[in-house]
């Protein structure tokens, strides 16, 4: 793998979590943010709902240390099952 990113870290980085509106969506974005960052109420969060309600994007601003943090973090959010998407 090349380590070579265009990123120069720390850097603000906005990671963007899309899934169904329930809380058990909302629970596992904090508990896999927490594991990687920090925990979800000290971060910059942004929360969209969809237009009729059903799916919620949440937006979170996080200092990146490394593109391995970033990775991680990626890998775990899109091996959880409630997760839809992540940006």
């Amino acid at each position: 793998m090349n380590d070579e990113s265009p990123l120069k870290f720390p850097t603000s980085f906005p990671v963007k979590i899309m899934g169904k509106d329930e809380p058990g969506f909302h629970e596992a974005v904090a508990e896999i943010i927490a594991r990687h960052v920090a925990p979800l109420s000290e971060l910059p969060v942004k929360k969209q709902p969809s237009k009729e309600g059903r799916f919620v994007s949440i937006t979170v601003t996080i200092e990146a240390q490394s593109r391995a943090q970033l990775d991680a973090l990626y890998r775990d959010l899109s091996a959880h099952h409630l997760v839809l998407m992540a940006l």
